[in-house]
Order: structure tokens, then C-alpha cells, then sequence
């Protein structure tokens, strides 16, 4: 009887700790998520921080195009509103799409292409848009080894207890892989 207590024993202590080790696990995978989702809000809002550069360089050359402006203030304003990762996503997603609008709307201007400063501009968007992709990519990364901890046996059973749930991959919206047309 002893040595089936002891067994008993042994057992629910290996369970409690791969309970512990499970739930630790799935904490620090959430906030290794929430770490890098910070590393992509850090280089949205470098782009912002450019956009508005861009925008006052593109109107010297292009007063016709007050709508994409227009439309590149109302984008900054959705994110700077969200309230949730989703919401920040979709803002993000319009604040691409208008700025490509505007960069094909550079293409008219070849006056506004040579200008230096706007070159200067142009270089390091496009090195904020690289550090973009690339925090994307470790953010989703990240979803992607969480996700598979929360769905696999035995920890889904822990996850569930605890109530981690699964997290939103961040993904591109719909029509994002074609490019930008304007037309005068």
C-alpha cells in the first residue's frame, strides 16, 4: 500500500510539474509575442514619423493629389485610434496601401524623383519598410510556435485550463499583392 501511495505521489508530482513548466512556457511565449509586437509597432511608427516628410515633399511637386494626402492623414489617424493588434493591422494595412499610391504617383513627377531630398527620404522609408517585413516575419514566427503549444496534447489541456487561446497571425490584407494604379 505504501509503495502505491509513493508511486501516487511520484506520479502528481510529475504532473504538477510538467503543469508548471507548460504554463511557464505558454506565459513567456505570449510575452515574447507581446515583445515583438512592440519591435513592429517601434517601425510603424518610424514609418509615420517619415510619412509626413514624404507627404510635405510630394506636395511641393504634386498639388493636384490632395486626396491621397487626405487620405494618408486619415490612415495615421485610424492606427494612432486602434485599440487592439487587429484593429493596428488593418490601420497599417491602409497606411500601405495609400503610401503606394503615392509612391506611384512620385512616378509622374521626374522632377520630384531628382529632387535630393526626397531621394534621402525615399532611401530611408525603404529601409523602414525592410524592417517592417522583417518584425512581421519574427512576430508571426512567434504566433506560429505559441500557436502550436496552445493545439498540441498534452499542453493544449493546460492551455485551455488557463484560458491562453490561440493568437491572430498578422497577415496582408486582400489585394495588397497588386500594385498601386493612378491615374490622371
Amino acid at each position: 500500500m505504501k509503495k502505491y501511495l509513493i508511486g501516487l505521489g511520484v506520479i502528481i508530482l510529475f504532473v504538477a510539474l510538467y503543469i508548471l513548466v507548460a504554463y511557464n512556457g505558454l506565459v513567456g511565449n505570449g510575452e515574447a509575442i507581446d515583445g515583438q509586437w512592440a519591435q513592429v509597432e517601434t517601425q510603424y511608427q518610424r514609418r509615420f514619423d517619415l510619412i509626413p516628410s514624404v507627404v510635405e515633399t510630394v506636395k511641393g511637386f504634386a498639388k493636384q493629389e490632395q486626396a491621397i494626402f487626405a487620405d494618408i492623414a486619415e490612415a495615421r489617424t485610424r492606427y494612432a485610434g486602434a485599440s487592439s493588434a487587429s484593429d493596428r493591422v488593418k490601420a497599417a494595412n491602409q497606411v500601405e496601401s495609400v503610401l503606394g499610391r503615392l509612391l506611384a504617383v512620385v512616378e509622374n513627377y521626374p522632377d520630384l524623383k531628382s529632387s535630393e531630398l526626397f531621394s534621402q527620404l525615399n532611401i530611408e522609408l525603404e529601409g523602414t519598410e525592410n524592417r517592417i517585413s522583417v518584425e512581421r516575419k519574427r512576430f508571426n514566427d512567434l504566433i506560429r510556435g505559441y500557436n502550436l503549444r496552445v493545439k498540441r496534447f498534452p499542453s493544449s489541456s493546460v492551455a485551455s485550463y488557463f484560458g491562453f487561446g490561440e493568437r491572430e497571425y498578422f497577415e496582408a490584407v486582400s489585394g495588397a499583392e497588386n500594385s498601386p494604379t493612378v491615374q490622371f
